[in-house]
């Protein structure tokens, strides 16, 4: 009988991390079978998905709790169909709120439990990092600090390194900025994420156009959101879809949301401003629970803020356009800020991250 996996992937950049690891382990283990949620990658490789990945992507704690009862139904979904399969081993990637739990439920069935990409507990306080103790069998952190903190915590943790070290094409990681580039706009992949950023993001670049002549190009998702609706003057401002990495190589500086993009943008050694808004009552919620002075993971890896953040009300137009215009303005502070993005892969990278990672899988197997 073969082998078969349960894997719960709620985000796009898990599913690209972990799809990475999957292409390898079926390398080694031709007859294997996955099923549970995933992405468009996951779904690709064969996985069998419960859920419509566009339906996963939900962030915020009143967005969440609206939809309640669909994440209710879909953990007793996975559940029953955990107990029915018995699958040898169970991968949560991420997405803690709904994988947390659920891992304390496969640990009572005696099923091995693996959590790649860390949940960031070390931002939102310790409180669950009990529950890691108790039902992860085995840790895989992307971020080099997170290893120390699992060791700490008494969690077993291996470390491989970041899969966007080897999963961003060679010639951008460090690459050289072009003095005619672009200004990138990342508004981010969720649809909730884009309504809130991209509106100051286009009121951002047709400043930036009338002060400097830049032009910028908005690095798009096909079939997620109706970008031009937001355009009122194309003359300074295009879209590119699905090629952000291309459209961040090519960019003088960059305009972005919080999350991952801070990271791909980093590697690729751009100056950026990071900027991130969400709904009030989220945003007072996580004010009171989050311990970090910053929230770019550009930031918390390099351990300090190399670039400026703008969070809720002070991400308007005005700061934004006064951040990036500094890069623009003083030459020295742009070049410094560009050499300590370029230590970034010595950082992050090891070599055969996701062949590594698979192989702790494969231990499983």
């Amino acid at each position: 009988m073969a082998d078969s996996i349960f894997i719960s992937v709620g985000e796009p950049s898990g599913d690209n991390a972990l799809s990475r690891v999957i292409e390898e382990l079926k390398n080694e283990h031709t007859d294997l079978t996955f099923f549970g949620l995933g992405g468009k990658r996951l779904l690709a490789l064969g996985q069998e998905q419960f859920a419509n990945r566009e339906d996963l992507a939900v962030i915020g704690f009143w967005e969440v709790a609206k939809k309640y009862l669909y994440f209710r139904k879909l953990f007793h979904r996975c559940l029953d169909e955990i107990r029915s399969r018995q699958p040898k081993v169970v991968i949560l990637v991420d997405y803690p709120g709904f994988n947390l739990r659920l891992a304390k439920e496969i640990k009572k069935l005696g099923i091995p439990i693996i959590y790649y990409i860390s949940p960031q507990i070390w931002a939102w306080g310790k409180k669950r990092i009990v529950e890691i103790q108790k039902n992860i069998d085995l840790m895989i952190p992307i971020l080099p600090f997170e290893e120390k903190f699992y060791n700490d915590s008494s969690v077993n943790v291996k470390y491989a390194g970041h899969y966007l070290t080897e999963d961003i094409n060679g010639n951008f990681i460090a690459s050289i900025v072009p003095i005619d580039g672009h200004l990138a706009l990342l508004p981010g992949s969720r649809r909730i994420e884009i309504e809130r950023m991209l509106p100051v993001m286009i009121e951002t670049a047709e400043t930036m156009y009338e002060k400097y002549k830049i032009k910028s190009v908005i690095a798009g998702v096909k079939g997620i959101f109706e970008y031009e609706k937001f355009l009122k003057n194309t003359s300074c401002i295009s879209i590119v879809y699905d090629d952000s990495r291309k459209v961040v190589n090519d960019a003088k500086l960059v305009l972005t949301a919080s999350g991952t993009a801070t990271l791909e943008v980093g590697l690729i050694g751009r100056p950026m401003v990071i900027i991130y808004k969400t709904g009030m009552l989220t945003y007072q919620i996580a004010k009171r629970l989050v311990s970090l002075d910053s929230i770019g993971l550009v930031n918390l890896v390099l351990n300090d803020k190399v670039v400026p953040e703008l969070i809720q009300h002070e991400a308007n137009e005005k700061n934004i356009v006064d951040a990036l215009s500094k890069f623009i303005d003083d030459e020295i502070y742009l070049q410094e800020t560009t050499k300590t993005l370029h230590t970034l892969p010595t950082l992050l990278g090891e070599k055969n991250v996701s062949k590594n990672i698979a192989g702790f899988v494969g231990e499983y197997l």
